[in-house]
């Protein structure tokens, strides 16, 4: 089951802490990647999911590379934002 959420209420919510980055510190969000061995976990935890075969504690685990993957995407988005509106 999908959670939907008020995207403006999200905004409203999570934009003023956008104001505590320094240009800097911004443009590092923008640009942090995880590292090769993290990456390489995650696609290693994807591919036995697709095939069904993930433990109860892998799949505890690739939950929660899913849901800090998408914390980051949508992180860096605003932080994007952000840039764009100062530059």
């Amino acid at each position: 089951m999908s959670t939907t959420i008020d995207t403006t209420a999200f905004d409203k919510g999570t934009d003023p802490i956008l104001e505590f980055f320094t240009v800097d510190q911004a443009q590092a969000i923008v640009n942090f990647r995880g590292n090769a061995q993290l990456q390489a976990r995650i696609e290693e935890l994807a591919g036995k999911s697709n095939e069904g075969d993930l433990s109860p504690e892998e799949l505890a685990e690739y939950e929660g590379y899913v849901k800090a993957n998408k914390f980051i995407a949508i992180l860096q988005a605003k932080v994007r934002k952000l840039l764009s509106r100062s530059a």
